[in-house]
This record gives structure tokens, sequence and C-alpha cells, in this order.
């Protein structure tokens, strides 16, 4: 039995119960998803809310908290040589350019799943987070780590959206940004595999 001599406690006690069940009831992905930290995006200037170039603010000064002002672990890529670029930050092996053919959603998880490349079979279709852990929002035109080719156009993610089942999110190599498209569109394919 747990004696409590004030409300205040009581209150407490019964919200972290509420959090802990809360918690729980969470989808089992959403709490188990196997995930790294994200490598820092490379993005290193402020901007004011019309979109011009600012100092970085300080402590009490508008638009604090910007990317800029952040420091992530920054992706080390290696060429391997074989028309592969591995990331030593996140362990992931990635083919360093498409195959210039535009696939659809599907076909693309297809072509990941059943290919054969630089002696491995264990190739898939990026998650969202994962294609954009290649991005330098820092450049653009291509947006890519400078180690990787860009097709100038979207690349598809196996992520699907969540509220419309008939899209998935892709990343676009000039700006980087992501974008959700309809499954049946043709866009070109970066697959990649766990290295470790």
């Amino acid at each position: 039995m747990i004696k409590v001599n004030c409300g205040r406690c009581l209150r407490q006690l019964l919200w972290r119960g509420v959090f802990a069940v809360a918690l729980l009831a969470l989808p089992f992905p959403l709490w188990a998803a196997d995930w790294s930290p994200l490598s820092d995006t490379g993005q290193n200037k402020c901007y004011d809310a019309q979109g011009a170039e600012i100092v970085c603010p300080t402590a009490g000064q508008p638009f604090l908290g910007q990317d800029a002002q952040y420091q992530g672990a920054t992706s080390v890529f290696r060429d391997n040589g074989n028309q592969t670029v591995s990331d030593q930050q996140s362990g992931l092996m990635w083919m360093k350019s498409s195959d210039d053919i535009a696939r659809r959603w599907q076909d693309a998880i297809t072509y990941c799943n059943e290919r054969v490349f630089a002696g491995h079979d264990d190739w898939r279709l990026p998650s969202k987070f994962e294609l954009e852990s290649i991005v330098n929002y820092g450049r653009s035109f291509p947006a890519v780590n400078e180690v990787f080719s860009c097709p100038g156009s979207f690349t598809w993610s196996k992520t699907v959206h969540v509220g419309n089942p008939e899209y998935a999110w892709s990343v676009y190599c000039d700006d980087g940004a992501d974008h959700w498209v309809h499954k049946t569109n043709t866009y070109s394919v970066r697959c990649v595999r766990n290295e470790r």
C-alpha cells in the first residue's frame, strides 16, 4: 500500500501512472522503431520570418533555436570504390547513384529487395528519415552530399503517407525537400542496406 500525505503528491503519482499507460498504449512500431540519431543537416545560416539571412540570434532575441544553432553528429561518407558509399555515422551503405530508370513506388520496393549489387543481396528502399540523412541542407542544386550523384528528380522512400496510403514520401535531389507523391508516379530509386 502506498501512503500519500499530500494532494500534490497524489496528483503527481496519478499523472505518472497516466503517462506510463499512455506510453505503453502507443503502437508498437512507434516505440520500438530501429533508428539512429540523425546526422547534422549542414545548415549553418539563420533567417528571419521573411527568409532574409540574419546573424544567428542569442538568448532573448527573436528567431532563437534555428537549425544552424544546433550541431549534430556529422555524417562521414566513405566512397567504397564499388559504386557504394558508407555512412560511418549511421552504419548504412548506399548505392552511389540510381540506375536512371524511373519506377513506380511498388516497383521501387521490388527493385531494391531483389537487387544483388556490390556483393550484397540485402538491399532495400530507404525510409524517409534515412533518405534525408544524405541531404546537406547547407547547399542546393544538388542538395545531396557531394559523394552521391543526383538524378535531379524525386527519389522514393519506403515511408507511406499516414493520412493517405495512396501516397508515399520522396526527397527532391536538388533542394532536399521531402514531398508526398502518388505511388503511381515514376521516380528515381536509391537503395540502401544496413552495413553493421
